[in-house]
């Protein structure tokens, strides 16, 4: 007994360094994986004939496909062990890698390659929060939870060097080298020490795991689809119900069939006492408020994802070693706070973190849309902007994977890893398409309001344009798309100086509005009121 209770110890006191490596490493690689679809914009579309949408669901395939198997990742290593379900996903993020960079088209690149890597996440990043409650403990486990935080700050290296293999070798070298780093990290993998097993026969939640997927596939495609397809009229050429969108018929059914999940889930867990929804997710206001962090944290990089790279590539020109320069810029003050806070101050109140997080991303927010100009950005206010971002999702995410694991039992901390990750795939999958839609719907409604006040521009015209949808592009490509319409050259000079003025206003606007949600995170906070967890 004795000894034991000195192994136990001996565990509190020692960080275990190569561990927490791996699993940073593997957090870093999907951050990075997002980040090279970001740089990869402009390749895209030259080389496989992308357009602003086709990027648009690209980036949202691996949040849906993450978002709507992370929970059933999270079960299935509570069943067959986190090292094993780890693996397989690190084994799957490589094969999606090699996928994408020899597809011959965005099908193939959308439909084969994101959905292997967001299914291999769906693995691997939910082991990640599961491995870390089983190897570290006390103080250290803080530590731990705030280096996995810091893992989004470290994941700004890759994109910097991402970027520069692009410029150099092309989009197919740079998704190779992805394919490679994730093989590395499933190699890796194999140092990881020896964790407790579950006791017994775990017996896996088919029925959940339907329910889940199905709900959760349902609810973020209509989300993200609305920008391409309409919200309540269907755009021309897009699915369509008697004439209507379905995006909200999909989204209303995603809603109900998860409404359903959480009554199944409660008598699932009554006769087997494993779920794939736990109520203690449910019931207790601390995990929900902690799960509000994670999405709301990752609904900000969604923010960022869909604002300002396409408009740094796009309309100022940058190129993808520059765009990988801010992610730098962002990286640095993740990784700081992330690990700083948890290590400098491991008694802070995880509350008050929270809440100054939440304040610093919106202000970040602010300060990108007032470095948004007409024709491109100011320079040092984006860097400015980069910046404050990192540090507010460094301040947040030091702390919000341990609030919700301070507010329950072991097994489901352990399990929790499931669910956050489908509500950081959430967020970011909801800050793309409702900062998309916000984006879309408001320069395609300004630039035909400014184009029918315009006394250049022709009846004939404006009821060419009444058709049309537009959305954050170049100049050229604006004028590419208006091209089939026969204009006098003063009538094109007049739709391309209206399009510059409406893509400016309406990505402020899209900022201002990012900036308001993240603001109403504030009103969850109250419901953190465990600050500390006494270790048996």
């Amino acid at each position: 007994m004795a000894s034991s209770a000195v192994k136990s110890e001996a565990k509190e006191d020692k960080f275990l360094v190569l561990p927490i490596l791996v699993l940073i490493l593997a957090q870093m690689g999907t951050s990075g994986d997002n980040g090279a679809l970001s740089l990869a914009a402009t390749a895209l579309t030259q080389d496989l004939g992308a357009t602003v949408a086709d990027i648009q669901l690209a980036n949202m395939v691996y949040s849906l496909m993450a978002g709507a198997f992370m929970i059933a990742g999270g079960l299935m290593g509570t069943i067959i062990g986190w090292k094993k379900n780890f693996r397989i996903g690190a084994a799957l993020c490589s094969i999606g890698e090699v996928v994408l960079a020899f597809a011959p088209n965005m099908t193939i690149f959308i439909w084969g390659g994101r959905i292997l890597v967001g299914f291999g996440a769906s693995f691997m990043i939910p082991s990640v929060l599961g491995l870390v409650p089983k190897m570290y403990f006390g103080k250290n486990r803080v530590l731990a939870f705030g280096c996995i935080g810091a893992a989004s700050g470290l994941s700004a290296l890759l994109p910097l060097v991402l970027g520069v293999v692009m410029e150099l070798a092309g989009m197919k070298a740079t998704f190779l080298t992805l394919a490679v780093y994730f093989a590395m990290v499933l190699l890796l993998s194999f140092k990881l020490p020896a964790i407790e097993q579950n006791d017994g026969k775990l017996k896996f939640d088919g029925i959940g795991v339907v329910l889940a997927a199905l709900g959760l596939f349902l609810f973020l495609v209509g989300i993200s689809r609305i920008s391409a397809w309409g919200l309540v009229q269907s755009f021309p050429g897009a699915p369509s119900i008697g004439g209507y969108s379905p995006v909200i018929p999909m989204v209303i059914a995603g809603i109900i069939i998860l409404a359903v999940l959480v009554v199944v889930e409660k008598k699932v867990e009554a006769k087997n006492g494993l779920a794939l929804l736990p109520q203690s997710f449910l019931k207790t206001p601390q995990v929900l408020a902690g799960l509000a962090a994670s999405a709301i944290t990752f609904f900000f990089m969604g923010v960022q994802a869909i604002l300002m790279s396409p408009y740094l590539q796009l309309v100022a020109g940058w190129s993808a070693i520059s765009v990988g320069v801010t992610s730098i810029v962002t990286g640095a003050p993740t990784f700081a706070f992330s690990m700083g806070i948890p290590k400098v101050a491991p008694n802070a109140n995880p509350r008050r973190v929270i809440q100054i997080g939440y304040i610093v991303m919106a202000a970040a927010l602010g300060v990108m849309a007032l470095a948004v100009t007409v024709t491109g950005v100011n320079n040092a206010m984006i860097y400015l902007g980069a910046f404050l971002a990192g540090s507010g999702a460094g301040i947040v995410s030091s702390q919000a994977n341990n609030v919700v694991a301070l507010a329950v039992n072991e097994r489901d901390a352990a399990q929790s890893g499931g669910i956050q990750t489908t509500m950081r795939n959430v967020g970011q999958a909801l800050g793309i398409a409702l900062l998309g839609a916000v984006l879309l719907f408001g320069i395609t409604n300004s630039v035909k309001a400014e184009a029918a006040s315009s006394p250049v521009i022709s009846a004939e015209v404006n009821e060419q344009l009444a058709d049309m949808n537009f959305s954050l592009v170049s100049d050229e490509n604006f004028e590419a798309q208006i091209a089939g319409i026969d204009m006098t050259d003063a009538e094109r000079t007049e739709l391309v100086k209206i399009n510059q003025n409406c893509r400016y206003d309406s990505t402020r606007f899209a900022y201002g509005v990012g900036a308001v949600i993240i603001l109403a995170g504030l009103l969850t906070t109250p419901a953190i009121k465990i600050f500390k967890k006494e270790e048996a």
